[in-house]
């Protein structure tokens, strides 16, 4: 079961980044990026804010792009952009169930 909200540190592990790189991204990216506030202020991010964290992490990280042709590439199609992110993510879904397998035997 998916959860409602995902703390910094959780986004962080996911994407494989520190907390400061996905704290400066939901603050460049704001536009697509809108994490709400506890009543400490900790940013609380949803599933689709994960999504478009996990599209710009796929275009700057893996595809080279400034953080302005991020910006320009999330504001055109997003559907080209959500596609890779999506097989990279069952990608590594796959590696993991067999690293766990190849562990069991």
């Amino acid at each position: 079961m998916e959860k409602l909200y995902y703390s910094i540190g959780e986004v962080a592990l996911m994407l494989g980044e520190p907390v400061s790189l996905v704290r400066y991204w939901s603050n460049y990216f704001s536009r697509f990026v809108k994490p709400s506030r506890t009543g400490k202020g900790n940013r609380q991010f949803t599933a689709s804010d994960v999504e478009a964290l996990k599209q710009i992490h796929f275009l700057v990280k893996d595809k080279g792009l400034t953080l302005d042709g991020a910006m320009r590439s999330m504001r055109g199609d997003k559907a080209k952009v959500a596609a890779p992110v999506k097989v990279l993510d069952a990608l590594k879904s796959i590696r993991d169930q067999l690293t766990e397998i190849k562990k069991m035997l």
